[in-house]
This record gives C-alpha cells, structure tokens and sequence, in this order.
C-alpha cells in the first residue's frame, strides 16, 4: 500500500479515501502478482509491463479504468448493475457497495487477455 499514500492523501472525503483504500488492498490481497504504481495521477496495477487496471476519484463516483476491450466485454453486466460507463471507464457510485465481483470479472480479463502483451496499453 505504501505506493499508494500519497495519492489516497489528496482524498478529501475520509469515506472516499477510505473506500478506494479498501478496493486497492483487496485488488493487492486477490491478486499478488500484479505490480501496483501511480502513473498519470492515478493508482494502477500492471502485469509483466503491461496495463491491467487503474482507479480514480470524482465527486459522485469511483471511476474504474480497465481499457475499452473489457469494458465492451462486460457491458451487459455493467449496465444491469447499474453502472454508467463511457468507452474507457466505469462509474461506481459512493452511495452503493462496491462491486467486488465486476472488478475481478474485469482483471482476471485483462490479465488473461493481455498474457502475451509486450506493450503497456492495447
């Protein structure tokens, strides 16, 4: 988690902080093999180099960024629960539970999918 605290420090809202603090630790917990960093402002995980999923905060919302092939692969689950999304992330609301499920749905993808990658983004 150290990677993270500067970031999650520039969460104003302590139960937002405390949220994505939750969602980083388990993504480290549930999956040890992914390498977590701060890039572009944002907390990240990547596998062997490349980009499997990354989090960031607005006032409505924990945006979820798993890249555009996840998000088309999922989007029927997204949409029946509730989430709004654009092409490259997915809006999970601070007034609801966090949706534990579609996250791993969403790296376990992405881990799969880009076994065989060499670049960071598809």
């Amino acid at each position: 988690m150290n990677e993270f605290l500067e970031y999650l420090a520039t969460i104003d809202d302590p139960d937002h902080r405390e949220r994505v603090e939750d969602v980083l630790r388990w993504v480290l917990d549930t999956y040890p093999e992914l390498s977590p960093r701060v890039a572009w402002n944002q907390p990240m995980f990547t596998d062997h180099g490349t980009f499997i999923i990354a989090f960031s905060t607005a006032k409505k919302h924990m945006a979820v960024a798993p890249e555009k092939a996840a998000i088309d692969r999922f989007q029927e689950e997204i949409d029946a629960a509730g989430h709004s999304s654009t092409k490259q992330l997915i809006r999970m609301s601070w007034d609801r539970p966090v949706d534990y499920a579609l996250l791993g749905k969403l790296i376990e993808f992405n881990i799969e999918d880009k076994a065989g990658y060499d670049k960071f983004w598809r």
